[in-house]
């Protein structure tokens, strides 16, 4: 993928990585459209970006990802690129027996991905050259027991961009995969030790990088480990 002239959709690009990304796809002189279920967070990362383009589409809706697509793709017929990074992450307590949560993470973050992907596959197979990328997550593989929807989501969500990589691979869009370690985005309202984990800057040149190599130079699946600081 060539790192400038696209037109590229950003789920969750209000804060955090997605954020993040949005800003520095920008930069590179691509037509970025940030989506997100918050107007204001969508409003502030334009604000400070002229030129952005935002959506307010909530990935863990059904009818709310097609009416989304659909405006898209008439209003940016030249859309060929995007970066699925909409997540939630809230704390379970699997002894309550309740699974609201549990419904609404696989909702966002497993069923979000996948409709979408769904829902623009037909407009991303009609351009000369397309990219799919998921912002997955480390926990996919090392689970933690606070959130074991969140975990079990981003091991399921990397499992469906591997098979897209495979089933795909002889067309004209290429598909990755990120896996962060932790990030200091308050994601999960979480923010102790932020002095070792990965900024969202961090991740989002690691995206640059992967995708801007050609296809078959660089693995399709990367993942990134914060390093702690050294003992004082």
């Amino acid at each position: 993928m060539n790192l400038t002239g696209n037109t590229i959709l950003i789920t969750g690009g209000g804060s955090g990585i997605g954020q993040a990304l949005a800003h520095e796809f920008h930069q590179r002189g691509n037509t970025v459209i940030i989506a997100g279920r918050r107007q204001s967070a969508l409003d502030a990362t334009v604000s400070a970006h002229p030129g952005m383009h935002s959506i307010v589409m909530d990935t863990g809706d059904a009818a709310s990802i097609a009416a989304g697509v659909a405006k898209l793709t008439t209003d940016f017929p030249a859309l060929n690129a995007v970066i699925q990074n909409a997540g939630i992450m809230k704390p379970e307590d699997l002894k309550q027996g309740e699974t609201a949560t549990a419904e609404a993470t696989i909702a966002t973050n497993l069923l979000g991905p996948i409709r979408l992907t769904a829902a623009l596959m037909p407009h991303l197979l009609k351009q000369p050259s397309a990219t799919i990328l998921t912002v997955s997550s480390g926990l996919a593989f090392v689970p933690m027991a606070s959130n074991p929807t969140y975990c079990a989501t981003k091991a399921a969500v990397t499992a469906f961009s591997d098979a897209m990589m495979q089933e795909l691979r002889s067309d004209n869009i290429r598909v990755s995969c990120v896996l962060p370690g932790s990030t200091a985005t308050g994601f999960g309202g979480r923010s102790s030790g932020a002095d070792w984990k990965l900024a969202p800057e961090d991740v989002a040149r690691a995206v640059i990088d992967l995708i801007g190599f050609p296809p078959r130079s660089l693995p399709s699946r990367l993942e990134l480990r914060p390093s702690r600081p050294a003992a004082k």
